[in-house]
């Protein structure tokens, strides 16, 4: 029986995937001090090849977001801090470990901002149930943000908060959430906006505007278009996530 042996690729090159995709991902890096894009890999490219496509279904498009959501959230929770925790293993073994302790609020931007919040239940411990809701309507003319309503628990100024935003175009949306967290005494360096796509305006405009806060991004579009939507974007995703297209 013969085996056929691949030859992983060298350092200076790359499997074509990567090169089709490159508007997603040159190659890892930390764009700024407070901004992280997650490592390329196929299996990251393929699910967000699904959500771009428009021939992609709605169940289709919350699976793909979902396994790529998973990876968001694992990244923004290696930014809480943890404690550490000595235990005993069922051999008998002494281990030292680390416990998720400190106390999360995980923030919605509505809607869609809601499709992050089964991922991080799932992945932090210390959420539970433990949410805040904002909802911020754009003008479709002026596509400048206005706060609709806000709910949050009584004791978020004490916890660390995980915005969650699957989409940054001009960063309006998430300088108003963030403004309105901040006046609710949350210190910036306490909040991770957790984010599918992003654009670079609106990155750069957070990061410039809050040094101390993270942005966990999949991946980073370069332009917007005429009605200040990402391109090549995904178009609404809210409306394609729960199939109201």
């Amino acid at each position: 029986m013969s085996v056929t042996v691949t030859t992983p690729p060298s350092v200076d090159s790359k499997p074509l995937v990567y090169k089709l995709n490159t508007r997603d991902h040159d190659s890892y890096k930390e764009e700024s001090n407070n901004l992280y894009l997650l490592p390329n890999s196929n299996y990251l490219l393929s699910n967000l090849t699904i959500i771009r496509d428009r021939t992609t279904s709605s169940p289709d498009l919350s699976r793909a977001f979902q396994r790529v959501a998973t990876q968001i959230i694992a990244k923004a929770c290696d930014f809480l801090p943890v404690d550490e925790y000595e235990g005993i293993t069922p051999t008998t073994s002494a281990f030292t470990g680390v416990r998720q302790t400190t106390k999360v609020c995980g923030v919605s931007i509505l809607r869609a901002g809601a499709s992050f919040e089964e991922p991080l239940r799932q992945a932090y411990r210390c959420v539970r149930r433990n949410f805040g809701k904002i909802l911020i309507q754009r003008d479709e003319e002026t596509c400048l943000p206005a706060l609709l309503y806000s709910k949050f628990p009584s004791d978020l100024a004490e916890q660390a908060v995980l915005i969650l935003e699957p989409i940054l175009a001009t960063g309006g949306s998430i300088c108003t959430a963030i403004d309105l967290l901040l006046s609710k005494g949350v210190p910036e360096d306490r909040i991770i906006v957790a984010n599918l796509i992003t654009s670079r305006k609106a990155t750069q405009i957070v990061s410039e505007k809050y040094p101390k806060l993270r942005i966990v991004t999949a991946a980073i579009d370069e332009k917007l278009n005429a009605k200040s939507q990402l391109e090549p974007g995904v178009g609404d995703f809210g409306d394609r996530f729960y199939g109201t297209t």
